[in-house]
């Protein structure tokens, strides 16, 4: 089992820094700074790893007034500017081992020359990534020279709707973090940084669900190629979508666990999901979006495939309640105008179609229907009964109910004896009003709270199962 550290909820993290000296923790000032918290922590006979993840708001898109849409923060040189060097500010403070950025400005040579510059002279080394379509934006992940080298960089172009991109990155501990039977040896991660699609309404669900699978199809792809299914993972970004969304139940059932809810002793249930918040949206909602995930290397999980496809089929009940149908109606309007009393697979791309899901672009692929239909179909005759739809359709889990999943397939790879993992030792979010499900309206850094997390690594044996949560 791996031990997990709980965060102190009372911690001067991110108010003082070593000397002492006060940091505006709203307006992101901060004076006399010569090093941060986690650095120190960094120090402490127990070795620890950082990693901060910040959706920064590009200033294209940054609003300056309410009543004038149209007018944006990217108009202004000395607003944006002053905002993003307080930004690097905060950065260079903490110093988090690893850095991941959302909305990151990559169109504007001078705020890409800025970040390159002083991140480099704080001894990081930068990957940034522009999104598809010639987008203004884009992501930055910046890991310190200090704590690891990077072996492999992989940009993922996703190529559909709403010009998404991730960054994948395979890094080597610069100094060994722990101690097995081996001897020393450095530990070895996969980072991945992303930011989802916006949920303008429920008819993205399947876009944003299959975005998060392409990101996990392409780790495991990287793994199996390389030999390394052993590592660590940590996904890192802005998800746009809570703990009660499609995405967290999907990451949820790939043995992936929310590093802040680790660290808070936060569960899955409906009464933890509103404990903590991480952005404000333009509607002027408040919700936790923003994850740090992490995966230790697990013996067991539900394969890539049946996961997204449970997945789409709790995306599917959904439709249907929101249709305001019950069991019986929604199986009579999936099987249509069919005599027999089953549903064939011509009614089922049809009900697909009714409820947007099949035939758009942002929609599920004819190839994809017919994945689910096989899985529908348990007995393979080549229709789906009402026991089947039952079994699999509509007792899947909708978002506004779903628990936490874990898998019970078992890895075919050989089992071996050692492997290193991770803790979460700590985890805070900035400003500390969002911890309490609460924003401050005079917070100007971004319309997004910043999330580190501090992680231990620890020695598991191949016999162990880690624990989720």
């Amino acid at each position: 089992m791996v031990a997990v550290v709980q965060s102190n909820a009372n911690s001067s993290m991110g108010h003082l820094n070593s000397s002492g000296n006060e940091i505006d923790v709203l307006t992101g000032s901060i004076s006399g700074t010569t090093g941060g918290f986690l650095s120190s922590t960094m120090m402490t006979e127990e070795p620890c790893i950082s990693c901060t993840t910040f959706n920064i708001l590009a200033p294209c898109y940054k609003r300056l007034d309410n009543k004038d849409q149209n007018k944006r923060e990217s108009d202004s040189r000395a607003f944006w500017f002053a905002r993003n060097q307080s930004i690097l500010d905060w950065l260079l403070f903490e110093r988090s081992s690893i850095i991941c950025l959302q909305e990151f400005w990559i169109d504007n040579k001078e705020l890409v020359h800025l970040y390159q510059e002083r991140l480099r002279d704080a001894g990081y080394i930068t990957f940034q990534l522009a999104r598809t379509n010639k987008r203004e934006d884009g992501l930055l992940t910046a890991v310190h020279k200090d704590y690891f080298s990077v072996l492999n960089y992989h940009e993922l172009l996703f190529n559909d709707f709403g010009d998404r991109v991730a960054q994948l990155l395979h890094v080597q501990s610069a100094v060994p973090l722990t101690q097995n039977r081996k001897g020393n040896a450095p530990q070895e991660f996969l980072i991945v940084n992303t930011h989802l699609l916006f949920p303008h309404d429920s008819s993205l669900s399947i876009v944003r669900l299959h975005q998060v699978y392409k990101i996990l199809q392409s780790v495991e792809t990287y793994q199996r190629e390389n030999k390394k299914s052993h590592m660590p993972i940590i996904l890192c970004g802005d998800w746009n979508g809570s703990k009660r969304g499609h995405v967290y139940k999907f990451l949820r059932s790939q043995g992936f666990v929310s590093s802040y809810d680790i660290a808070h002793q936060y569960t899955d249930s409906d009464a933890d999901a509103h404990k903590w918040v991480s952005h404000r949206n333009h509607r002027g909602n408040i919700c936790g979006v923003d994850f740090i995930w992490l995966r230790n290397p697990i013996k067991s999980r539900k394969s890539l495939k049946t996961s997204w496809a449970e997945a789409v089929f709790g995306i599917i009940k959904y439709h249907l309640l929101r249709a305001s149908l019950s069991e019986n109606d929604a199986f009579a309007f999936l099987k249509a105008d069919e005599p027999d009393g089953f549903i064939t697979y011509s009614a089922f791309c049809e009900g697909l179609r009714q409820v947007n899901l099949l035939g758009r672009p942002y929609g599920l692929s004819y190839r994809q229907a017919k994945d689910l239909w096989l899985q529908a179909d348990i007995d393979g005759n080549g229709v789906v009964d009402y026991k089947e739809f039952k079994l699999k359709i509509w007792n899947s889990t909708c978002p506004e109910q779903e628990e936490s999943c874990t898998g019970s397939t078992e890895d075919s790879e050989q089992e071996i004896e050692e492997i290193t993992g991770l803790n979460v030792k700590e985890a805070v979010l900035f400003p500390r009003e969002a911890e309490k499900g609460m924003w401050p309206e005079n917070y100007c850094l971004s319309d997004h709270a910043r999330l580190t997390v501090v992680f231990s690594p620890v020695i598991m044996h191949g016999s162990q199962q880690v624990v989720s949560g």
